[in-house]
């Protein structure tokens, strides 16, 4: 197949893929709520856990990172590429941050990545489970503990053989949009009267201040 038609195709595809809205779904067939006018907002598996539940939120961070696993799928199917493969996967997570259905307003990416990198290095996600477990016992906060959590998969590339750069090119585009949560920490830190160690280290998984 000419070069040109595929990166044509697994641009659309991988985009068609990660636009399914996992999250806005579930909350509408649940609680007949907008995900993403609850909570922090976000059409993500941590809001889905918040505000329909764990069992709801669990099924959406497994719907959104089979989307990222599934472009990457696709993309090889078509192509022997790795770069190919990451391009499908790459429009995966434009596609859940910014589905076309939504008016271009979707999720954050995280668990789009995830699928992805576990799909090209299963080993990375035990890695990723343990240190996401162990700090969200400490901190109490699971938002920080997961995005901290996420640094494992470009790491982990380097062991499975495939080009680390791609790996953190899309967890560099994930981890952007919160540059725009550091306004939120600074209200925490004046709310909790300049002590820094209540932002990083709640009372309990359910404290959202």
């Amino acid at each position: 197949m000419n070069t040109a038609l595929v990166i044509i195709i697994v641009v659309i595809v991988g985009y068609l893929l990660g636009s399914i809205p996992s999250a806005y779904l579930m909350g509408r067939m649940i609680k007949k709520i907008d995900i993403r006018q609850v909570g922090s907002k976000n059409m993500g598996a941590m809001n889905s856990m918040y505000n329909l539940g764990f069992g709801a939120g669990l099924l959406v961070l497994l719907m959104d990172a089979a989307k990222g696993a599934l472009a990457i799928i696709f993309g090889l199917f078509l192509s022997d590429s790795l770069l190919i493969a990451y391009l499908c996967g790459f429009m995966a997570v434009i596609g859940h941050n910014f589905p076309a259905w939504l008016k271009f307003k979707g999720g954050k990416g995280g668990a789009t990545v995830v699928g992805i990198v576990c799909y090209l290095c299963p080993l990375a996600i035990l890695f990723a489970i343990a240190l996401f477990g162990i700090l969200t016992w400490i901190t109490k906060w699971p938002t920080i503990s997961y995005g901290i959590a996420l640094l494992i998969f470009p790491l982990t590339s380097l062991v499975a053989g495939y080009e680390a750069i791609l790996t953190w090119g899309l967890l560099f585009f994930v981890l952007v949009p919160y540059i725009f949560y550091i306004p939120r920490l600074m209200q925490v830190y004046q709310g909790y009267n300049g002590d820094w160690k209540r932002i990083f280290k709640r009372k309990n998984l359910k404290d959202r201040k």
